[in-house]
């Protein structure tokens, strides 16, 4: 049975403390213990309790922190929304800032689904780096976007892909030019420029398709597709020889 302090004040465990830095320190040491479920029920009643006071700020960053942790990812979004919005002064402020980030890749879905949530992750990542070029996260905030990027350049592909298994070449090379137009740095990149020149033949768009390579070979000249690359380029002079 837990001991209650008398007249005199609470007990150290106690979250009803009139003090707002000893409440503080009483969910902390819940969510240092990875106890996220009650950390969450003690930060969300010091942000009601104590308002406008010195530990506002790590309140409102450790409730979202729990929340983040706990894999709640829709309420840990909110609420480092709320922090960034609301204490932009505070040096938690950069942290916060990639832990948003960070929530919104969490969020991020399958290649084949929606992908909303990725964009608003490289959103808040690429703003990041850029308002905190020095900090110790942009090592991983920049492993993070070129993850990103190599999944929306692969959902153009893959869909590409399934308009050239039905034979819509002319859908397919707008996807893989789109792959290439705006994800020239992702690993699918080489891809889809062979992606666009094969499905350019199919629709015996010959001139296209030697554009595309002429321009494949330019931009990827040790890619592992030149085999590739050199097999239709025989193929249309074959093509366009009547052969």
């Amino acid at each position: 049975m837990q001991m209650l302090a008398s007249g005199c004040g609470s007990s150290k465990n106690d979250i009803n403390t009139d003090d707002p830095q000893k409440a503080f320190d009483i969910a902390k040491r819940k969510f240092d213990k990875r106890d996220y479920t009650d950390a969450i029920d003690d930060f969300s009643f010091i942000k009601i309790r104590f308002p406008g006071t010195d530990v506002s700020d790590k309140v409102q960053f450790y409730l979202a922190s729990s929340y983040f942790y706990q894999k709640e990812y829709i309420l840990a979004a909110y609420e480092f929304e709320s922090f960034n919005k609301n204490y932009q002064l505070s040096p938690l402020y950069p942290e916060a800032r990639f832990m948003l980030a960070n929530t919104y890749y969490e969020l991020s879905p399958k290649y084949s689904l929606d992908q909303q949530f990725t964009k608003e992750a490289l959103t808040q990542y690429l703003s990041f780096i850029e308002s905190y070029p020095e900090d110790k996260n942009v090592s991983e905030a920049e492993k993070r976007i070129k993850e990103l990027r190599n999944k929306l350049a692969y959902k153009d592909y893959w869909t590409a892909e399934l308009y050239m298994k039905t034979s819509n070449y002319k859908a397919a090379s707008i996807y893989f030019q789109t792959v290439y137009d705006e994800y020239i740095d992702s690993d699918w990149a080489d891809d889809a420029m062979i992606g666009q020149a094969d499905a350019y033949i199919n629709g015996r768009k010959y001139e296209d398709a030697k554009r595309v390579l002429d321009k494949f070979n330019k931009l990827f000249p040790n890619s592992n597709l030149k085999n590739k690359a050199n097999s239709l380029q025989n193929r249309i002079k074959d093509l366009q020889a009547g052969k």
